[in-house]
């Protein structure tokens, strides 16, 4: 991982600094014009004890992505409705994003896809049914075909309609699990990788889960990521695979904010389009995600793995935000290890480092934010 001249760090393939800076600097002359797009999801994976640490048990792993939205939406409200999810370490990276945001005047569309009820905020209906997650991919079963197909072609016709370039983020509980049971049914070796919000990821417990989702899963050796998702997916992959290939073929730019989620979504477009020129295909996608979630190099190595794979250059960026100035101890978590990312934070905060925000501005505002949760009793004081 290499600093460039913006403070932030890149990881992948190893490209020349020119052609980084060169990328970089296109995101940066497009910050205004980007549509931002947070994709809230449910899958019954999350609901397995011990598998997600976005919410201390399975009641309210159901309703984070609603706070999650809600909190990237308006920050800390008084008359909030939905609590957010009471963490063993941290806080929601929902506040990091909510801070960015509003620095880059960031104009958000929710999409909720198998979430645990209708929002009351604005939102993009996609389905006619909100409150239907996945199945929990053990069973093989995840979904229906023919509704990973809807959301698929509703995903795709957004995003070759986009006439901006799209950023795409998620608050998906239990995700990072159905993100490693995709890469390993088309073949990677990801299961010591892949990272968790947790601080010591539950890998045993997460390769149980994956094993039996694949024994009953009998996907044939010609599987599609349509199958795949089908069989071990949740709602976001499904709609968000439609919408970056729609965006690409719009020859639109897509910032992908997360980590092991967005790699995953990234091999299934891969493995989704023809394989006539995938490099044109990945030139003007970016992985975006949090410096925390990059210092161990897992993250370095699941990039290449699906790289390799697909004979194409893969880079991601790597927010140099860091809370070790912070007096806060739950900013300061962060530094420790825990929550690491999510709902965007690692992409919402590079863009503001880009429109020339500086690490002193974007934590003391969060520490307000923080101040003023615990004010409000939207998290414990």
């Amino acid at each position: 991982m290499e600093i460039t001249n913006f403070k932030i760090n890149y990881f992948g393939s190893k490209l020349k600094k020119s052609k980084i800076l060169q990328k970089i600097d296109s995101l940066k002359e497009e910050i205004n014009q980007f549509k931002f797009f947070l994709v809230i999801a449910g899958t019954n994976t999350s609901q397995i004890d011990g598998i997600s640490s976005a919410g201390i048990d399975s009641i309210s792993r159901k309703i984070t992505p609603l706070a999650d939205a809600e909190f990237l939406l308006f920050g800390p409200i008084q008359n909030y409705k939905y609590k957010l999810p009471l963490l063993n370490a941290g806080v929601t990276p929902a506040l990091i994003s909510n801070v960015c945001a509003n620095l880059i005047g960031a104009n958000l569309t929710v999409i909720p896809l198998g979430v645990n009820e209708k929002p009351y905020f604005k939102y993009l209906k996609v389905e006619k049914k909100i409150g239907d997650p996945a199945n929990c991919l053990s069973s093989g079963k995840a979904m229906s075909k023919e509704r990973v197909k809807f959301l698929f072609e509703k995903g795709f016709k957004i995003g070759l309609s986009s006439d901006k370039p799209i950023f795409i983020s998620e608050s998906v509980p239990g995700g990072t699990t159905t993100a490693q049971a995709i890469m390993e049914a088309f073949g990677l070796d990801v299961s010591d990788l892949v990272g968790s919000s947790l601080l010591k990821p539950p890998r045993e417990l997460k390769k149980r889960v994956i094993y039996n989702g694949l024994i009953n899963a009998k996907l044939n050796k010609e599987f599609s990521s349509i199958d795949a998702i089908s069989a071990l997916g949740d709602p976001f992959q499904a709609f968000s695979m439609g919408l970056l290939i729609g965006a690409r073929e719009a020859n639109k730019k897509v910032i992908l904010s997360g980590g092991s989620q967005m790699i995953s979504l990234l091999l299934l477009a891969l493995e989704h389009i023809s394989s006539l020129d995938k490099q044109t295909f990945v030139d003007h996608i970016f992985i975006a995600t949090t410096g925390w979630l990059v210092r161990d190099g897992s993250l370095n190595l699941l990039l290449d793995l699906v790289a390799k794979k697909h004979k194409v250059n893969l880079f991601g960026l790597a927010s140099p935000l860091n809370f070790s100035s912070s007096k806060l101890k739950e900013l300061r978590d962060y530094e420790d290890g825990y929550v690491k990312e999510g709902v965007g934070a690692g992409g919402f905060s590079i863009l503001a480092y880009l429109k020339g925000f500086h690490s002193k501005e974007i934590v003391s505002k969060c520490e307000y934010g923080l101040l003023k949760m615990k004010e409000i009793g939207q998290i414990p004081s």
